[in-house]
């Protein structure tokens, strides 16, 4: 029997997973969901993974820039 979160995922379910990542705060909900669940496929939970680490990195960078801008003033 073939483990679940080995199957490929299909075209049409990552292009569900593309819609709901572009939408704003239910991204972050789904991608913590996809990230840490068990019954998640392995490459869907590499993605949000990823897509949760860049999330990390914009909103430091607009913190530095909006400090940066801040203390300008």
């Amino acid at each position: 029997m073939e483990n679940e979160s080995y199957k490929p995922t299909s075209v049409g379910n990552w292009l569900i997973t593309l819609i709901l990542i572009s939408i704003p705060l239910v991204n972050i909900i789904v991608c913590l969901y996809w990230a840490f669940s068990s019954s998640t496929p392995i490459s869907k939970a590499n993605f949000s993974k990823a897509a949760l680490i860049w999330f990390a990195i914009i909103v430091l960078f607009y913190m530095v820039a909006g400090l940066a801008l801040i203390d300008q003033y």
